[in-house]
C-alpha cells in the first residue's frame, strides 16, 4: 500500500501516530485552504466594493452557517455510521447511511430555498440588515440561497472510509475555483457582492459533482450506494440524525451566536461607531475561521480512526488516537493566538484603511486571541464522542456551552459595548474548554474487551459485531 494512500483496512492497522499525521495532515491542508478562501473572500469584497458591503456579507453569514449545520450534522452522523460498520465488515449499511444523508440532505435544502427566498426581507431584517446593509445582503443572500442544494460535497462520508486524499480534493479544488471567480466577477465583471456570492456557489456546485461522481459512479471502493439506498430508512434516517444532532445544534447555536453579537453591537453602539464594530466582527470572524481551521482539521482526522477502530474494539488505538489529536489542538491553539495578538495590527490593516474600522478590528482581535488559545477543544471532545457512536455527552459539550455559557456571557457584558462583547466571546471559549474536558474525563470511553485493553501499542485487532442499527432490509 501506498504511503499516499490510506484505505479503510489501514485505519485498524498502521501505528495510531502515523495514521493521524496523515490525517490530519490532509484534513488540515483541506479546510486550511478554505480559511484561505474566507479571508480572500473578505478581501475582495472590502477593496472591490467596499466595508459597507462586507459588513452585509457578515449579515448573511447565519445562513451559510445554518446550511453547513444541516451538512455536518448529517455527515458527522453518516460517517461514525460508516466508520463503525466498515470496520465490523458490513458494507451494505455503511451505503444505505450514505444515501440517506444524501437524501434528507437534499430536502432540507430545497426546503431551507424556498422559505429562505419567500421571507427574505424579514428575515435579513432579523439578522441585523438595515439601511445600506440591508440592500447589499439582499443580493448576496438570493444566490446563496437559490444554491443551497449544492453546498455540500460530504467529504466526511469520503474520509470514514480512509480516502483522505479524495477528501483532501473535495476541499482544494472547488476553493480554487472560487478564488479564481471572485475576482473575476468582483473586479472583472463588476458583479460586486453578487459577485461574491456566484464564486461561492460556483465553487460548491464543484464539490458536489464530485462527490456525486465517487459515491454513486467510483467502483473501486468498499461500496457504492446505489437506487435502493436512497429509499429513506426511518431507523436509518434516526440514528444519523440521532448522533449527528450536537453538530446541528452547535452550528445551530454557532448561527445563534453570530446573530447576538451583530444584534448586540448595532444596539449598544452608538450610530457612527455601529458600522464600524460590526465591519470589525466581520473582520475578526473571517480571521477565526481561518485559524480555527487546522483545529477543525485534527477533529476531522481523528473521527475515522476513532470511529473504525471503536467499530472492532481495539479501544487502546481509539485512546491514543484521542490523546494525540488534544495534545495537537492545544500545542497549535495556544501558538495560533500568541502570534494572532502580536500581529493583530498587520493583519487587519490588510483589510481595510479606514482607521476607525482597522483601530476596532486590531482591538477586538487581541482580546478574541484569548479565547482561540482553548477555541479547539470542545469541538475536538464533542466530535470525539460523536465518532463513537455516543451523541449524548456532544448533547452537553456542543449545545449546553453554547446555551448556557457562550451566548449568556456575550449578552451579559455585550451592553457595555463592543469590548464587553469581544470579551464574552473570548470567556465563553475558555469556560467552555474547561467544561469540555471535564466531561471527557468523567465519560471517556471504558475498559473494553480484553483483547484492545491488553494492546498498549494500539496495533492489536479485534471484530466485533455493531448493533446500532438493525440488519439491513
Amino acid at each position: 500500500m501506498s504511503t499516499r494512500t490510506l484505505d479503510a483496512a489501514a485505519l485498524g492497522e498502521r501505528p495510531v501516530g502515523r495514521l493521524l499525521w496523515h490525517a490530519c495532515t490532509q484534513t488540515t491542508i483541506a479546510v486550511g485552504v478554505y480559511g484561505i478562501y474566507a479571508l480572500t473572500n473578505a478581501w475582495f469584497v472590502a477593496r472591490g466594493v467596499g466595508t459597507t458591503a462586507m459588513a452585509a456579507v457578515n449579515l448573511v453569514a447565519p445562513l451559510l452557517l445554518a446550511l453547513g449545520a444541516v451538512s455536518t450534522a448529517l455527515g458527522v452522523g453518516a460517517a461514525s455510521v460508516v466508520s463503525r460498520h466498515l470496520g465490523a465488515g458490513d458494507t451494505s449499511t455503511a451505503a444505505r447511511a450514505a444515501g440517506n444523508a444524501f437524501v434528507v440532505f437534499w430536502a432540507a435544502a430545497v426546503t431551507t430555498t424556498v422559505i429562505g427566498l419567500t421571507g427574505l426581507e424579514p428575515l435579513l431584517r432579523l439578522l441585523g440588515a438595515h439601511g445600506e446593509t440591508l440592500g447589499y445582503a439582499r443580493e448576496y443572500a438570493q444566490i446563496i440561497l437559490a444554491g443551497a442544494i449544492v453546498s455540500t460535497g460530504f467529504s466526511s462520508l469520503v474520509r470514514a472510509e480512509g480516502r483522505m486524499r479524495f477528501a483532501t480534493m473535495l476541499w482544494v479544488v472547488p476553493v480554487a475555483v472560487q478564488i479564481t471567480l471572485d475576482p473575476l466577477l468582483i473586479f472583472g465583471l463588476d458583479l460586486g457582492v453578487r459577485g461574491a456570492a456566484l464564486g461561492t456557489v460556483g465553487g460548491q456546485a464543484v464539490s458536489a459533482a464530485m462527490s456525486m461522481w465517487f459515491f454513486f459512479a467510483q467502483r473501486h471502493r468498499p461500496y457504492r450506494v446505489r437506487r435502493s439506498d436512497l429509499r429513506p430508512h426511518l431507523p436509518t434516517v434516526r440514528t444519523l440524525v440521532g448522533i449527528g444532532a450536537p453538530s446541528f445544534l452547535a452550528g445551530f447555536g454557532a448561527t445563534l451566536l453570530v446573530v447576538v453579537v451583530n444584534t448586540s453591537l448595532s444596539r449598544v453602539a452608538a450610530a457612527t461607531t455601529a458600522l464600524s464594530a460590526l465591519a470589525a466582527f466581520a473582520i475578526c470572524s473571517r480571521i477565526q475561521t481561518f485559524v480555527a481551521m487546522p483545529q477543525l482539521g485534527i477533529s476531522q482526522g481523528m473521527q475515522p480512526i476513532v470511529g473504525y477502530n471503536a467499530g472492532r474494539r481495539l479501544t487502546a488505538r481509539v485512546r491514543r488516537a484521542r490523546t494525540l489529536s488534544l495534545r495537537a489542538t492545544l500545542v497549535y491553539s495556544t501558538v495560533a493566538a500568541g502570534s494572532v495578538a502580536l500581529l493583530a495590527e498587520p493583519i487587519t490593516a490588510a483589510f481595510v484603511d479606514d482607521a476607525a474600522v482597522r483601530s476596532e478590528s486590531a482591538d477586538a482581535l487581541r482580546i478574541l486571541a484569548i479565547g482561540f488559545a482553548a477555541a479547539g477543544v470542545t469541538p475536538l471532545v464533542s466530535a470525539y464522542f460523536q465518532a463513537l457512536g455516543r451523541p449524548r455527552p456532544s448533547y452537553v459539550i456542543s449545545v449546553g456551552t453554547l446555551l448556557l455559557v457562550k451566548i449568556p456571557l456575550v449578552l451579559a457584558l455585550g451592553h457595555t459595548g463592543p469590548t464587553g462583547t469581544w470579551t464574552g466571546l473570548a470567556a465563553g471559549e475558555l469556560v467552555s474548554a474547561g467544561i469540555a474536558l471535564l466531561v471527557l474525563r468523567r465519560l471517556d470511553v471504558p475498559a473494553g474487551s480484553a483483547a484492545a485493553d491488553g494492546d498498549p501499542d494500539g496495533r492489536g485487532h479485534a471484530a466485533v459485531a455493531v448493533r446500532d442499527l438493525p440488519d439491513r432490509q
